[in-house]
């Protein structure tokens, strides 16, 4: 079992490589052409391009990875069902069962590689392709989820930021202060806005407008301290799209959110959709086993690959369909996220069942 496991990994392994280095080629030139439009604005040149790509292949190979695994595990399976290498094993005694335990423990370092990749190295890396390209571009960060910029709630106050530099520094900064009856208090404008502390900005062109019985008061300042709960951690996940954040991260949003009385279904769902997207891999592991099977009368290794290709991007592309349905519908997040992974695993497992009963 030992010796199976071992030709099994290094076929699929070897495989893997394969095939990743494939589409990362291929996803990588796509990038490139992609930057292209933008190239020669500000200082934004072919350097700053190769960088920026260069920055994103993480990303990209956290996406590819179910996708990858499956194309790569056909590829391996379908090979050595061609030579006739598994109906030797399985003449020899090995079970479907062993078959499945052999490939789940071949799974295990993918799923931990996974896991590694999309919580420690494509998040950061993605926000410093980002950062790198907005510099580049003498550029600012524009949120567009209303025509007058992003509002977040803050305790008692509502504040709406109209630009993000990449520094983290804001610009046209508006805050409205209520108190317990929730009557408007107080409006306050600055241009600019610069991060001290935690839970402290400085303010810089300030204009206040407070309000009380006997009418209206506006007072002006150069500069003043603003105390607030908002960080620039928290401002940078409206620069970058969920699918980019970390699971820990999108955890701490969605506590902010529930805390100041947020929609937080579409971070929680995509939350979940990082913490189960290692067992994908798993999945798609199983999933190819059956492509192995009947080499001879189902057709040659392009057709199988095909199909393993056709399954995954449906894996990829129906799975974010689940996302957003989930998020205009209000459905639980958990099921949300884990619909399409529960799906492929039934069907994997029906698969093999009738594989195995023939």
């Amino acid at each position: 079992m030992k010796l199976l496991t071992r030709y099994l990994s290094r076929e699929i392994y070897s495989s893997l490589l394969l095939v990743f280095t494939s589409l990362l080629m291929l996803f990588a030139f796509f990038d490139f052409l992609g930057e292209l439009n933008d190239l020669g604005k500000g200082g934004y040149n072919l350097g700053y391009v190769f960088v920026y790509v260069l920055l994103t292949v993480p990303t990209r190979i956290y996406e590819l990875f179910p996708v990858a695994v499956l194309i790569g595990t056909i590829f391996a399976l379908v090979q050595m069902a061609a030579n006739s290498e598994l109906t030797i094993y399985r003449s020899s005694g090995a079970s479907l069962k062993q078959m499945i335990s052999a490939l789940l423990k071949i799974a295990l370092p993918l799923m931990v590689l996974s896991l590694i990749c999309g919580e420690l190295i494509a998040p950061p890396s993605m926000k410093l392709a980002q950062e790198l390209r907005l510099k580049a571009l003498n550029a600012q960060v524009s949120f567009r989820e209303f025509r007058s910029g992003v509002w977040v709630k803050d305790e008692q106050s509502f504040v709406n930021v109209k630009s993000v530099l990449p520094d983290s520094s804001l610009q046209n900064v508006s805050i409205y202060e209520f108190n317990n009856n929730f009557v408007l208090d107080s409006i306050t404008s600055a241009k600019h806005a610069i991060f001290i502390k935690e839970g402290s900005w400085q303010l810089e062109g300030v204009m206040q407008t407070r309000f009380d019985k006997e009418g209206a008061k506006i007072e002006q300042q150069a500069q003043k301290e603003w105390s607030s709960a908002i960080t620039p951690d928290i401002l940078r996940v409206l620069m970058v799209v969920p699918e980019q954040m970390s699971a820990w991260n999108l955890f701490l949003y969605t506590q902010h959110l529930r805390e100041n009385k947020q929609d937080s279904l579409r971070y929680e769902i995509e939350m979940w959709n990082k913490l189960l997207y290692p067992f994908a891999v798993m999945v798609m592991m199983l999933l190819a086993l059956p492509f192995a099977s009947h080499q001879n009368r189902q057709g040659g290794v392009s057709g199988k690959i095909f199909s393993g290709i056709v399954l995954g991007l449906s894996f990829y592309f129906i799975g974010r369909l689940f996302a957003h349905l989930g998020t205009l519908n209000n459905w639980q997040p958990f099921l949300s996220a884990a619909a399409m992974t529960v799906i492929f695993l039934f069907l994997a497992l029906w698969m093999l069942w009738r594989t195995e009963r023939r």
